[in-house]
């Protein structure tokens, strides 16, 4: 048992020269990184910062900052001379306090020349905006109105408004305009529906039906087609998809002019033929084929009750498209 412990060490733990070598080269490289960090600073220089040069960015940045300040306190709004609602913005405080009060007297700001505006104390660039606005339409209805002028202080408009004196014309022109009794109430035009003859129109005469689309409008002449003509009004119920309520709307601007429709002889008609129609289909077709080849041709259409699957109800549908000859 020493013997093999002794054999299992000497074959896994002795190693060759180029083995010893590559783990102590190993064991080299990982101290080598172990301790690059410590090494690291000796070989990085310090960057020296200047601490009086940033302090004075600093100062310059204030100083840029009040000065933008400044600029933006004294600065134009957004300002629209066509449009003087919602554009007062009062000005400085002691700005209107710099300049001359002017004369007071009664005006129409409506008809008032910019030098009856300057002659107020107004300032001649609001004058001339005021004037603007009134050459292209605009109004002062009510005295209250001068107070939407951009460019008018609140103390300017206190001190006008007093004197403000707008002629009825206006005034009336501005209640006739905002009485609801003077606007014309809308009425729709009554169109009229006209008639549709079922088997002469076309898929655009039903569409113009209240309630019927294109789909059904495709389907009512697919099914007449099918069918041959329509010989009742009611036939046109029995289109697929087509609603029992929508169909007793129209019906009443349905036409059945003419009431021809296409027959089927049933002495010579194939089977194919014959189940084409929505009203016999394959069993009814081919029990008719039987009987005819059974019994011989037959000599009238009501022959064909004989026939035990033809129902009274089918036949009444179907006979008008049936023929001997």
């Amino acid at each position: 048992m020493v013997k093999m412990a002794k054999q299992f060490l000497s074959d896994y733990l002795n190693f060759t020269r180029k083995e010893r070598a590559g783990i102590i080269i190993v064991l080299i490289l990982i101290i080598l990184c172990l301790l690059l960090p410590f090494f690291y600073s000796w070989f990085s220089k310090k960057q020296n910062y200047d601490h009086n040069k940033f302090e004075k960015e600093i100062e310059a940045l204030n100083i840029k900052q009040v000065s933008n300040d400044s600029a933006n306190k004294y600065s134009n709004r957004n300002f629209d001379e066509n449009n003087y609602q919602n554009y007062y913005q009062p000005s400085e405080r002691n700005y209107y306090s710099k300049q001359p009060k002017g004369e007071l007297f009664y005006f129409d700001p409506n008809t008032l020349s910019v030098q009856g505006w300057v002659k107020l104390g107004v300032r001649e660039k609001t004058a001339n905006s005021i004037q603007k606005y009134v050459s292209k339409g605009g109004k002062f209805y009510k005295p209250e109105d001068i107070g939407k002028i951009w460019g008018l202080h609140e103390d300017e408009v206190q001190r006008l408004l007093p004197y403000v004196r707008i002629e009825s014309i206006v005034r009336k022109e501005f209640e006739k305009t905002n009485n609801p009794d003077n606007y014309k109430t809308y009425e729709k035009p009554k169109s009229t529906i006209a008639a549709v003859d079922i088997n002469e129109a076309d898929t655009t005469a039903f569409i113009a039906l209240p309630g019927i689309g294109s789909k059904l409008a495709n389907r009512i002449v697919s099914f007449r087609e099918k069918l041959g003509g329509f010989y009742r009004i009611e036939q046109v119920g029995e289109t697929y998809a087509l609603p029992d309520s929508t169909f007793q709307k129209i019906k009443n601007k349905l036409l059945l002019n003419n009431v021809t429709v296409k027959k089927i002889n049933i002495n010579t008609a194939s089977i194919e033929e014959l189940k084409s129609h929505p009203y016999l289909r394959y069993n009814l077709a081919n029990a008719i084929i039987q009987y005819r080849s059974q019994h011989g041709t037959f000599n009238s259409v009501g022959d064909i009750r004989k026939i035990m699957i033809i129902t009274d109800d089918i036949y009444t549908k179907a006979s008008p498209y049936l023929s001997v000859q």
